[in-house]
């Protein structure tokens, strides 16, 4: 039999213990800040691929050089070579026939420019993560998650490419599945990368009340159902839908527009058909934006932390300049800045959420090791 632990023994044992974790915590710190800042990173790349589509700069690139492609043309020749390879495309045989040198310098740096902070990315995720690694920094369940990030991350390099040729071969203009694709891994390595930061955080943090925990399932719904709207305006700016039915709330008059099912099978609406898609974003956005006014109503009647407090706030917040982003946007018929901060505030909606999200799951102790 094991001697019987005095009141004393066990609060000593568990102050050591505390004290180990929130050593082992603060150690981890640096580490949830290298994964914050390629989550910032990440962010930006979201938007500036937002600015890069809207300028009509994602085909002004044809070929793809992983590594010579760092630096842009350095001479006049280069710069020759560059556009007379654009001017083989069908983009400029059908859109911008005719465009100067000077006109396709303005829209080859935005495509540069995404395309080298893709690299950056992947510059700023692999040094710190062999640092950490060689200095035996991380947990071991820890490893492969970032290995799987790194991968991830390359795997949206060649999805990025492969939508890119979707538009350089009949039609000059991207495949909407190709791009949906594109945006919604992107989102995935944010997401995933953003969680894992949360809990090392909040590794050594003890459980809050249970009863706190009811906000749990609700917000991780309601962050899934943000990802799901996301991917829904991907289609629409793939189909350049947002050009079309310029008012709200009504399209054409009516609250259900004509012609929603005329391409066939049915199902493909969803995906090609413009009426269908910009209707199914309005109403996508609509129900999670009035679903998360309802969750703020409710919750603030619950004992929620402070830090839950700010984090349901911060959410609905985000969800009303969201949906005023969303409305401008359409109603003044998609001006770039406008377009931008749209797809800005949906990525801030879905951090608050999932900020939200982690924190009610943390009081159930499901996060918790």
């Amino acid at each position: 039999m094991q001697p019987m632990l005095s009141p004393e023994n066990v609060i000593e044992q568990v102050s050591t213990n505390t004290a180990a974790a929130t050593r082992r915590t603060r150690s981890d710190r640096p580490i949830a800040w290298w994964l914050l800042a390629c989550c910032a990173l990440i962010f930006a790349m979201v938007v500036l691929g937002g600015v890069t589509r809207l300028t009509g700069s994602g085909l002004s690139m044809v070929n793809w050089k992983p590594v010579s492609g760092v630096l842009p043309p350095l001479s006049q020749a280069a710069w020759e070579r560059e556009f007379e390879h654009y001017r083989q495309t069908p983009e400029y045989s059908y859109v911008n026939k005719g465009m100067t040198l000077d006109a396709f310098k303005g829209i080859f740096w935005f495509e540069y420019a995404h395309r080298l902070l893709g690299r950056l990315i992947g510059v700023v995720f692999l040094i710190p993560f062999v640092y950490f690694l060689l200095r035996r920094r991380f947990e071991p369940s820890l490893v492969p998650k970032l290995v799987s990030m790194f991968i991830l991350g390359g795997m949206q390099g060649l999805l990025g490419w492969y939508m890119v040729k979707s538009g350089l071969v009949d039609d000059p203009h991207v495949s909407q599945y190709r791009l949906a694709a594109h945006l919604g891994l992107a989102i995935l390595i944010y997401a995933f990368m953003l969680w894992t930061a949360l809990e090392i955080l909040h590794r050594a943090q003890s459980a809050g009340p249970g009863a706190r925990s009811r906000l749990a399932s609700p917000t991780t719904i309601l962050a899934v159902a943000v990802f799901i709207t996301m991917m829904s305006g991907a289609f629409v700016a793939g189909l350049k839908a947002g050009f079309t039915y310029n008012t709200f709330p009504l399209m054409a008059g009516k609250l259900v527009p004509d012609g929603m099912w005329s391409v066939s099978p049915a199902y493909l609406n969803f995906f090609e058909n413009v009426t269908t898609v910009q209707f199914t974003h309005r109403v996508l956005a609509m129900a999670t934006f009035f679903a998360i006014i309802a969750l703020w109503f409710g919750a603030r009647r619950m004992g929620l932390t402070r830090s839950q407090r700010l984090w349901l706030h911060a959410t609905a917040l985000a969800a009303v300049v969201q949906v005023a982003l969303g409305i401008s946007t359409l109603v003044l018929r998609v001006p770039i800045s406008l377009a931008a901060l749209h797809q800005a505030g949906a990525m801030v909606l879905l951090t608050v959420l999932m900020g939200l999200a982690y924190e009610t799951r943390r009081a159930d102790g499901h996060v918790l090791r």
